[in-house]
């Protein structure tokens, strides 16, 4: 009976850590919320759920609101017509304040920028279920490794004792996401090969193509679009290593919906096709395309991680100072 007993509590643990080692991560939610199936983002509510007679929308903020207010209009009345309520487009000024406008209840829908979606997501019990995409996948870009046609690099590990061209301190894929995801690929930036800041994505490729640098991280669609205008010949460059796709903007809604009303949202975003002026605003996009914050946000969260940043309160309020601090200098250079 002991031997079964143990066999069984050593069957229950290698049970509970597969299932740990699955899930890969730890739910970081704020206490206000549960995540009983460990999909990382809150579940929907059941009590004291929130169902508004008029649903408030909004997307990441930019400078001109009304050029994207505009674009959502004809989604908006497709999601009236879903949910049998008034929808309204509600302008905010930063993305901490469009964080706290969902934590507060006073935001039901919206799209966050990548970045942010994970505060959304921890603080204000956002559930991303959508990118702007086409019939084969949501629209994104990938960082990418070039060196030229004829470099006798072939591989990461022959990045060592090199120079590599990053773009500048603060870019996510110029130099932050090398930095956190090429390490795992046993390369470390400024440890095995020396950084050198080009200032632009452009100018580390042309860079490379000049010969002034061995190889360089970009964004992909920085280089297709180079060589879609014949700014670089597509074949004197090669492409050595390429990145998990960087989703853009989240969409989706607050865990606080009642649940029948977010089944009807969540059916919305599932049907609804771009018109011609909403495909011309977002680069071709016809569509939301589903997506899981697990899967497709895991990049990000591995960036985050290896940057130091915390989807927390703190990280909130660092972003919302770094916010202000950006929009002052704006307004001094006025």
């Amino acid at each position: 009976m002991l031997k079964k007993s143990l066999a069984l509590c050593v069957m229950l643990l290698v049970l509970a850590f597969s299932a740990s080692a699955f899930a890969g991560e730890l739910s970081a939610l704020d206490t206000r919320y549960t995540d009983k199936d460990g999909d990382l983002v809150a579940d929907f509510a059941t009590d004291n759920c929130k169902d508004p007679s008029t649903l408030v929308f909004t997307y990441t903020p930019v400078e001109d609101p009304a050029v994207y207010k505009d674009a959502f209009a004809d989604f908006q009345a497709y999601l009236s017509k879903a949910t049998g309520k008034r929808v309204i487009y509600y302008t905010v000024q930063s993305n901490a304040a469009e964080v706290e406008a969902m934590r507060s209840g006073k935001l039901h829908i919206a799209g966050f920028s990548t970045g942010p979606t994970g505060f959304a997501v921890n603080l204000a019990g956002f559930v991303p279920i959508a990118v702007k995409g086409y019939p084969e996948g949501f629209q994104g870009y990938n960082l990418i490794v070039v060196v030229k046609k004829d470099s006798p690099i072939k591989a990461m590990k022959d990045l060592k004792g090199k120079k590599v061209a990053h773009t500048s301190a603060s870019s996510n894929s110029g130099n932050l996401a090398p930095r956190a995801l090429f390490p795992a690929l046993g390369i470390t930036p400024d440890t095995d090969y020396t950084v050198a800041y080009s200032g632009k994505h452009d100018q580390s490729i042309l860079g490379v193509v000049h010969g002034d640098y061995d190889a360089a991280p970009v964004a992909s669609d920085v280089y297709d679009r180079m060589v879609a205008a014949g700014r670089v010949d597509k074949d004197a460059l090669r492409i050595i290593w390429r990145s998990p796709k960087f989703p853009t903007s989240s969409f989706g809604l607050s865990s606080q919906l009642c649940p029948e009303l977010a089944q009807k949202i969540i059916g919305a975003f599932r049907t609804y096709r771009f018109p011609a002026s909403m495909q011309k605003s977002f680069k071709g996009a016809d569509r939301f395309y589903p997506i899981t914050y697990m899967a497709d946000w895991k990049v990000i969260r591995e960036i985050a991680e290896a940057t130091n940043t915390s989807y927390n309160k703190a990280g909130l309020k660092a972003m919302a100072a770094k916010e202000a601090a950006k929009k002052a200098k704006k307004a001094k250079k006025k």
